[in-house]
């Protein structure tokens, strides 16, 4: 079914739909929400919130417009809006900024060091190495390389011009390596995995808050 369908049903409140929708997009929602905050379980916060949010404001999406790009730029918003939560909750004397902005890593020793390494070792690597890129140019990398969105579906994803897609991926190669990124396009590894338990309790966990929101309010005694 497509997403217009579905969402035309999910403005009904139709459970199944909230549910299939939330099925197809929850692993790039997570790889996007990752991409920015580095952490596991604020990704998968995030992403909860960002199906409230759209879930409960789909009166603003317009159909003209990609539905999987409106509903991923929801998650990158939340996903900034926890990541500036949470170093409002860090003394700025733990964070190094300059770490957190212009970290390289040395393409040559990750390569020799994936030598051998079977492909859970491998995906390792690049994960490490995909965390190590600075924000604006891991989730350009994620979603063109790692989820295989087009360069206008991505620069619709994140706001930007199909020119500043190009520049960022090719920056963000160089950070990686040729050697890296060619090991990810040869043996297909999936990075960052969303697992079947991941995805059961995003979904659970909405539907949960969605019921929420519709119960009518108790009568007044």
């Amino acid at each position: 079914m497509p997403d217009h369908r579905l969402v035309e049903l999910a403005r009904k409140r139709d459970d199944s739909a909230f549910e299939i929708l939330m099925r197809r997009y929850n692993r790039r929602l997570y790889r996007v929400a990752r991409s920015v905050l580095r952490d596991d379980a604020a990704a998968e916060d995030t992403v909860q919130e960002a199906y409230i949010r759209a879930f409960t404001h789909l009166a603003r999406y317009k159909p003209t417009g990609s539905f999987a790009a409106w509903l991923t730029r929801i998650a990158v918003n939340e996903a900034l809006m926890n990541r500036r939560r949470l170093r409002k909750e860090v003394s700025l004397h733990d964070v190094d900024e300059g770490a957190l902005h212009d970290e390289r890593i040395d393409g040559a020793e990750v390569a020799s060091a994936a030598d051998g390494f079977d492909a859970g070792h491998a995906r390792r690597l690049l994960e490490h190495a995909v965390d190590t890129l600075p924000e604006h140019f891991r989730t350009v990398f994620i979603l063109r390389e790692v989820e295989q969105l087009s360069i206008s579906d991505t620069a619709a994803s994140l706001g930007l011009n199909a020119t500043t897609v190009k520049t960022r991926l090719h920056r963000a190669q160089q950070r990686l390596r040729v050697e890296l990124t060619r090991q990810l396009k040869r043996e297909r590894i999936s990075i960052f995995d969303f697992d079947g338990a991941r995805c059961d309790r995003i979904v659970i966990a909405v539907r949960a808050r969605l019921a929420l929101i519709a119960a009518p309010p108790l009568p007044t005694p």
